[in-house]
């Protein structure tokens, strides 16, 4: 699901998991370091085409940002280890996911409201948090003077989409811009990481987070940089 319609939807359905006794704390602390993926439609859409107006550097990015949280999850495989009684089983689970669909039908109605309150609840999180990190950017944009190269990476890295705004605009060659969108978007700023942890309690651990997603943005960042010239 994370995959599909991006942070911060892989906290929110990992405290729905922990909140219905599915998944324990380890588990929950342990799936957020690789579930940290972007909406692919924002990447398609809003970096390559409105921001990049590259319409084909927009796959690249996306398979880069991808990877590189598959590298993640290989290396904190051994994090927070724990035994596993039952052999690990992708059919069997598609099919306790359809018999649980079956044994839980509602109302159409009162699903449809449930999700519209629920939709709601989200954005206005969401949307708080944005706008409050919005308001300290512009701050620092106002108090701190540092070039327009600096500048940007600094926005990133509080708010994602501001950030990916102001490296479009950067007078630098695409190679060195698609790197620098690949590590804001693998990292996420710290607005994303807020939005997610509003979701969460204080069970789940922030600094282990914080590596993974340094990590992510390094590994992306340079493997974009590597690949970049065999196409463009």
């Amino acid at each position: 699901m994370s995959m599909v319609s991006g942070f911060p939807s892989n906290a929110k359905y990992t405290k729905e998991c922990l909140d219905k006794n599915l998944i324990d704390e380890k588990d929950a602390n342990k799936v957020l370091l690789f579930s940290h993926f972007s909406n692919p439609l924002f990447i398609l859409g809003t970096v390559s085409l409105l921001f990049l107006k590259n319409k084909e550097v927009g796959f690249l990015i996306l398979f880069c940002h991808y990877i590189g949280n598959l590298f993640i999850g290989l290396l904190f495989r051994n994090y927070l280890p724990k035994e596993c009684k039952e052999k690990t089983s992708f059919k069997k689970a598609l099919k306790q996911m359809h018999k649980k669909r079956i044994s839980q039908q509602t109302n159409f109605g009162i699903f449809f409201t449930q999700a519209i309150a629920k939709t709601i609840q989200t954005l206005l999180i969401i949307l708080g948090v944005v706008t409050t990190f919005l308001i300290l950017t512009s701050i620092f944009d106002q108090h701190i003077q540092l070039n327009s190269y600096h500048q940007s990476i600094l926005n990133g890295f509080l708010e994602m989409t501001q950030g990916l705004k102001y490296v479009s605009i950067l007078q630098i060659p695409l190679r060195l811009k698609c790197t620098l969108t690949v590590m804001i978007l693998s990292f996420g700023g710290f607005s994303v990481h807020m939005q997610m942890f509003s979701f969460l309690d204080s069970k789940v651990r922030y600094f282990p987070f914080l590596t993974a997603r340094i990590g992510h943005a390094l590994f992306s960042s340079v493997l974009i940089y590597s690949i970049f010239p065999f196409f463009f």
